[in-house]
């Protein structure tokens, strides 16, 4: 079992490092062609993957850690910073919510404040 670990960690890593290095823009590579990296994934197992996900992440972390597909929107606070929710995420904090059910509760509070006037009064005169 001892024998057959590297060789499958070399094998899961070679896949993953060509599988990613298929996904790739020219600007990720660093100049390198994609036939090149190939070369060097294949022929050098454990260099050649560890180069590319190194490299990689190089760049990612220069573009200010983008995924790719996404673009590249600079965020207050840094890129590190998590990008707030397009809406509210409760009705609480919705402020057309609150100020709907503001507006009923002081319907309703007039409301009951007329019913109370037409009511005879009951303390006896």
């Amino acid at each position: 079992m001892t024998r057959v670990l590297p060789v499958l960690i070399a094998i899961g890593l070679m896949v993953y490092a060509l599988a990613d290095l298929s996904a790739s823009d020219d600007e990720q590579r660093g100049g390198i062609p994609r036939w090149l990296w190939t070369l060097l994934i294949v022929l050098l197992p454990f260099f050649g993957a560890v180069a590319w996900i190194l490299i990689k992440q190089s760049h990612r972390r220069a573009d200010g850690g983008t995924a790719p597909g996404r673009p590249n929107r600079p965020t207050p606070g840094g890129p590190n910073r998590r990008r707030p929710r397009p809406g509210p995420t409760a009705p609480d904090d919705d402020p057309e919510f609150l100020w709907r059910l503001e507006q009923q509760q002081r319907r309703n509070r007039s409301q009951q404040s007329t019913d109370g006037d037409d009511q005879p009064s009951t303390n006896g005169q």
